[in-house]
């Protein structure tokens, strides 16, 4: 609902301690049936001809504005360093989301070119450094919250980009697709999708010991937004905790800036009414102030998945993720796959656990993790079928499997392979 649409309803609805929990757990997990998928491609925009030169802030904004006035279903919107997310309908189906998403992609490509603009897939760009692009309330909010810890949020908001998978949350019930299984899996799966997808092993054209530098930086800023929140049995009581409990960065007025009290967390704002009662709306919209790797928002969004190269690169963590969510015996071999996973990950939340740091920093090379993703992708590559992928996405499936997975490789190594002139000599 917009500021607009909040006027027009009335007054805004203020809330105490119980109210803003019992609003959290009301919109962090929906279940029923899996019936949904949905994906979030977040791309860099780069320059044509030379991917090194910076693309002028002017630049981004009339690339923007071309794209939204094409007719795609996506929704468009531009990240703080002038990053394009593509945001697709929710889709019923694995076929109807890509066939849906790829026309889109397809009208817009052409259009960045004449512009002489491309959309490239790296989950952290390789060359420049961060610069943001949008002034506005919320982006000058979150840097200055994002300044308390270090430059990373920096980076984190102005020089990253992945491939986000939405799901449903699952079923009420236990099972291979209750919601309580599922929220699992996706902090243990979320790991060796980590390895296999990780595509940011550069920083200013140099490599920095990381293959997915973009998740390494989430270990650097504020752990109470950024981290999962710790393990219980009642998933919807540990996000409820965790949110009331996660800082406050942007406080919505009238007036600039939106800088809140340092120490204000959400729980003492409800419980005070200071610095002004808090309401229904500021809850939901704290809710899109937090970022750990697996966001509950009536369905799950697993955030972890750096941007993938080449057109077809974002169909590969799409459909992989999809099959062994939504497909019982995939669902039920990944977890199986990865729950001997929650040893070497220990009890500190991803993505600062032992497990988590093995994926961005070493990706398949790691060999428990890698024999986790050949479990997985094969699940995965035998339930596809079942859910009624095409041959596009079966072929870029086996060929990501065969090109990396089988070879203990990840994106981020080809990244690695041409700037050492490896690639030259094989």
């Amino acid at each position: 609902m917009t500021e607009t649409e909040s006027d027009r309803a009335g007054p805004p609805r203020v809330v105490g301690e119980a109210e803003a929990d019992s609003l959290v757990r009301g919109i962090c997990f929906k279940t029923g049936p899996p019936r949904l998928l949905g994906v979030e491609l977040e791309w860099l925009v780069h320059d044509l001809g030379d991917p090194a030169r910076p693309v002028a802030p002017p630049l981004l904004a009339a690339a923007a504005d071309r794209l939204r006035a094409l007719p795609l279903r996506s929704l468009i919107t531009v990240e703080p360093g002038g990053q394009l997310e593509f945001s697709s309908r929710p889709a019923r189906s694995l076929t109807a989301c890509v066939e849906e998403v790829s026309a889109d992609l397809a009208r817009a490509r052409p259009a960045l070119r004449d512009l002489g603009l491309t959309l490239a897939g790296y989950g952290q760009d390789p060359w420049h450094p961060p610069r943001r692009v949008l002034a506005t309330p919320r982006y000058d909010a979150m840097e200055a919250h994002y300044d308390r810890w270090s430059t990373a949020g920096r980076t984190i908001m102005c020089r990253t980009a992945s491939v986000q998978v939405s799901l449903d949350a699952g079923f009420e019930e236990p099972g291979p697709l209750g919601y309580g299984r599922r929220w699992r899996l996706a902090h243990l799966l979320g790991a060796v999708l980590v390895a296999a997808f990780a595509n940011s092993p550069l920083h200013l054209g140099r490599p920095t010991g990381w293959r997915s530098t973009r998740q390494a930086a989430y270990t650097r800023v504020d752990p109470g937004r950024a981290l999962a929140p710790p393990e219980g049995p009642d998933p919807r009581a540990a996000w409820a905790a965790y949110a009331l409990d996660a800082p406050v960065m942007c406080l919505r007025s009238g007036r600039r800036p939106w800088v809140p009290p340092a120490g204000l967390d959400l729980r003492r704002w409800a419980r005070t009414g200071r610095p002004r009662p808090a309401t229904a709306d500021d809850v939901a919209y704290h809710l899109t102030t937090l970022f750990p790797p697996v966001r509950p928002r009536g369905h799950l969004e697993l955030r972890m998945i750096d941007a993938q190269p080449g057109e077809d690169g974002w169909l590969v963590p799409l459909a992989v993720t999809a099959a062994l969510f939504d497909d019982p015996v995939a669902a039920e071999t990944a977890y199986r796959a990865v729950k001997a996973l929650a040893d070497t990950a220990g009890q500190a939340p991803p993505p600062d656990n032992p497990l988590w740091r093995n994926a961005a920093r070493h990706g398949l090379a790691d060999p428990e993790l890698h024999a986790a993703a050949v479990a997985c992708f094969a699940a995965a590559r035998e339930a596809l079928p079942r859910l009624g992928a095409r041959r596009r996405v079966l072929d870029a499936v086996d060929t990501f499997t065969e090109r990396y997975v089988d070879r203990r490789r990840c994106p981020a190594d080809d990244l690695l392979d041409h700037v050492t002139g490896k690639e030259n000599r094989t």
